[in-house]
């Protein structure tokens, strides 16, 4: 486990959620809610890559919250192949937009992984449902590293989306990214160098994330 504030627990679908929240130096400049890679096959809120991305975050000025997922560490529950974890997802950020301090301040969402898929499934409902109701909050910023598209149907997304890449990923290969985004004309970001965990270039996916959300901040 990488070294963190205690979690908490909040009400969930399918019984309580595990939740770790992060503070940046001053007051939040948003939410940003992180997803973590598959509960079957070892993810968890723990994940380098997840941690990573809450770091850039939080330098970024944003209030990160991380989860785990129904049936993963003290989450209750079990797998539900995504759809149960992108109500998980949707549950975490309705519980902290209450939050008096976020009022009125934008939303990110991220995720590594099947973390991917789900933030991206989930940014499609929010936005949809804030399309017809404009008081619903829209996510403002969405970040994906190495989203599933090998694995699920992950939809398409804003033209603004950051999605990064490890060069020699062999779990969610950079030609199925590739393939993925060519039709909706998205950049992606490669890592050169690095498969799937980024192993050795965490501090370059933190610099590559961290520069994404100033630059959209200006």
């Amino acid at each position: 486990m990488i070294g963190r504030p205690a979690s908490h627990t909040i009400d969930g679908p399918a019984g309580l959620l595990e939740v770790v929240i992060e503070e940046p130096a001053r007051a939040p400049v948003g939410l940003a809610v992180i997803a973590h890679p598959h509960p079957l096959q070892g993810g968890t809120m723990d994940n380098k890559v997840v941690h990573t991305l809450c770091r850039a975050f939080v330098l970024a000025g944003w209030r990160a919250v991380r989860f785990n997922f129904r049936g993963v560490g003290q989450s209750e529950g079990g797998w539900d192949e995504g759809r149960g974890e992108t109500t998980d997802l949707l549950t975490v950020i309705a519980h902290h937009l209450t939050d008096p301090a976020l009022n009125g301040l934008p939303l990110a969402l991220a995720g590594f992984s099947f973390g991917g898929y789900v933030a991206a499934q989930a940014h499609a409902r929010l936005s949809e449902a804030a399309a017809n109701r404009p008081e619903l909050v829209a996510p403002k910023q969405l970040v994906l590293i190495s989203p599933a598209t090998s694995r699920y149907e992950v939809p398409e997304v804003p033209a603004h989306t950051l999605v990064v890449e490890g060069e020699q990923d062999d779990v969610v290969p950079l030609a199925s990214i590739l393939d993925w985004a060519r039709p909706q004309g998205l950049p992606v970001t490669v890592v050169p160098g690095t498969g799937h965990f980024f192993h050795g270039k965490l501090t370059v996916l933190r610099e590559v994330v961290l520069r994404h959300l100033r630059a959209a901040a200006v």
